[in-house]
């Protein structure tokens, strides 16, 4: 039977949590290695909520993001995002191209990048959940939107025959130099995940 989110004991929830943190901070440092630069991370702040409440926390429905999404399948199935906002999205290829621009208009070549580094970032986490749990996760190629928060999110909530209403919140914060950037991943693994990954953890027999 599969578990319910609001059936997870706060060990449970814990573990969850530690998985937002090391994915996130495994992500960091793929970020690092692909700029050839030092990256800094504080300590992210992992929540668990229901998918109605992620506009929320991005700002809005009506607040510009750039979503980066794939889907994930194998041992566990679901969908994972990297949103943030525009002003963020430009600080981030401000950084991979050494550029100054104050734009909030991408161009093709800077799209590229961000949907590489949107690859790069996802990917990563999700190898790191991977090797905590001897799990095969296989993600898609990823889509690039800049949207409203509500249209982004849109996408993932048309799917939600397949996954489950709660969603692994990561909210990071990185910095290179004085230059901050801030960003969320979201993993939304269907209901039955949610078991095979704490399973797969040890935490439930």
């Amino acid at each position: 039977m599969a578990i319910s989110f609001d059936e997870l004991s706060n060990i449970q929830m814990d573990v969850l949590k530690e998985i937002g943190n090391i994915g996130a901070g495994n992500a960091v440092t793929s970020l690092a290695k692909m700029i050839d630069k030092k990256v800094d991370m504080a300590v992210p702040k992992v929540k668990i909520m229901g998918f109605d409440k992620v506009s929320q926390m991005l700002g809005g429905e009506e607040i510009i993001v750039v979503g980066i999404l794939l889907s994930v399948t194998g041992d566990m199935t679901g969908i994972m995002m990297f949103v943030l906002d525009n002003y963020a999205a430009r600080q981030l290829v401000n950084i991979l191209l050494g550029s100054d621009s104050t734009s909030l208009e991408f161009d093709e070549m800077e799209l590229s990048a961000l949907k590489e580094i949107g690859n790069i970032l996802t990917g990563s986490y999700l190898n790191a959940l991977a090797g905590l749990t001897n799990l095969k996760i296989l993600p898609s190629i990823p889509e690039l939107a800049i949207d409203m928060a509500g249209a982004i999110l849109s996408v993932p909530a048309i799917e939600f025959g397949k996954v489950g209403d709660s969603v692994l919140y990561i909210e990071t914060e990185f910095s290179e130099g004085i230059t901050k950037v801030f960003g969320d991943f979201l993993l939304i693994p269907d209901v039955d995940s949610y078991e095979v990954l704490l399973k797969a953890l040890g935490v439930i027999e």
